[in-house]
């Protein structure tokens, strides 16, 4: 049985404030293709299928398509929820959907009750095993005491290990497949994903699947080998300019008729790159060190002397994606220290000087109000300097 793991789909996602849902179905058809062209036969996808609870009905019309465009090119989806999902919605119509090929394992309930499909070797078990919020799960998986992910995890475990030893108390040959949603010690985040840290300690240990052939774990975005059996897929798009060197795949795995064959990483189509550019405006309005990042998410750090006007909409008469930016004023590099530079100043000089960078050159009112200031706070320290005196006359019993 050849087998494709992906994940964290995030339908529905912006990328600062940019609707990605066309990148999103070009993704979705690169993976139907690679279903087709590869001769794979279960696809599973442990969860954040949607970027939020309550997903827009565009998005719900583009992983639609996608779902059928996947199994129109031959292969049954085995799907579950993530941190992002909501349950109750995505597994809505669960038991039509499975004779069409698409089983969404939602129910925390239903963690022991697999999705089987055979092969020429026999019956492969597939758990799903959703996000496990250890708050709301934790009496529903007979652990009232449980206050982590770890130990939700766990119980959810117990309950795939029982059922797989009793599907193998005949010695029927029984492989399994494992789908779970969590962050597990060693998975390196990205930045994009949403904690998942609320009700407990976020990550559980590795060790916490043992006993299964493979492990199809989703929420780290990023493609990620915690063992040779325990893998993250990572998300098919970069949603963080943090992901811009991150090359998006897919694991490919082949069960043979003693349980893990061979995983192969198969890197996804790049639908639009992320560069990060720095310079003045003109620079990068100019330059063909640029060039490369026309086509691409843009986000810029600006170095002008001066935050220029409506930088955004200059910068995108050349980068029509640019999705971000910021002014960054330029640090002075000069070895003087401050006390060096402004030595030989007056108060009034520095003062100016001091409104001028922060915003704009001082009108000449605002100079006669900043002199009278000054004066005002000199005359305070004279009269400070001359009570100090006379106190201190007093203290040593000076006559005048």
């Amino acid at each position: 049985m050849k087998i494709l793991h992906t994940s964290d789909w995030h339908i529905g996602r912006t990328f600062h404030g940019v609707d990605l849902l066309a990148d999103q179905a070009a993704a979705l058809s690169a993976i139907a293709e690679l279903v087709a062209a590869q001769g794979i036969d279960v696809v599973v996808v442990p969860g954040d299928i949607y970027d939020r609870a309550v997903p827009s009905a565009d998005a719900v019309l583009v992983c639609n398509r996608g779902l059928e465009a996947i199994r129109a090119a031959g292969a049954v989806i085995v799907a579950t929820s993530g941190n992002h999902d909501s349950p109750a919605r995505l597994g809505a119509g669960a038991a039509f959907a499975a004779a069409g090929g698409l089983h969404l394992m939602t129910r925390v309930g239903d963690v022991d009750r697999p999705v089987v499909l055979d092969d020429d070797f026999g019956p492969v078990a597939f758990y799903g095993i959703p996000y496990l919020e250890p708050e709301t799960t934790r009496l529903e998986l007979d652990v009232p005491a449980a206050r982590t992910h770890a130990e939700v995890l766990d119980a959810a475990m117990i309950r795939v290990r029982t059922d797989l030893d009793r599907r193998r108390a005949d010695g029927s040959a029984v492989r399994s497949v494992v789908l779970a949603h969590a962050f597990i010690v060693g998975g390196e985040a990205t930045g994009s994903e949403r904690t998942i840290s609320s009700g407990g300690v976020e990550t559980a240990p590795a060790s916490a699947f043992d006993g299964v052939d493979y492990v199809a774990l989703g929420h780290l975005h990023s493609p990620q080998t915690l063992s040779e059996r325990v893998r993250y897929s990572g998300s098919p798009l970069p949603y963080s300019f943090g992901e811009r060197s991150h090359r998006k795949a897919v694991w490919i795995l082949e069960l043979d008729a003693a349980g893990l064959g061979t995983v192969e990483r198969v890197d996804l189509p790049i639908v639009r790159g992320l560069s990060q550019l720095q310079g003045t405006v003109e620079e990068l309005l100019s330059s063909d060190e640029f060039a490369d990042a026309e086509k691409h998410y843009v986000s810029a750090v600006l170095t002008d002397l001066v935050r220029p006007v409506d930088a955004m909409r200059s910068l995108r008469t050349r980068f029509p994606h640019a999705v971000h930016l910021e002014w960054v004023r330029p640090v002075n590099t000069s070895e003087f220290t401050y006390r060096d530079r402004v030595r030989g100043r007056t108060d009034i000089d520095i003062a100016t000087s001091f409104v001028a960078d922060m915003r704009s050159a001082p009108t000449s009112r605002e100079i006669a109000l900043l002199e009278r200031a000054l004066a005002s706070v000199q005359r305070d320290d004279v009269a400070k300097d001359e009570n100090s005196s006379v106190d201190h006359d007093a203290l040593f019993g000076r006559s005048a």
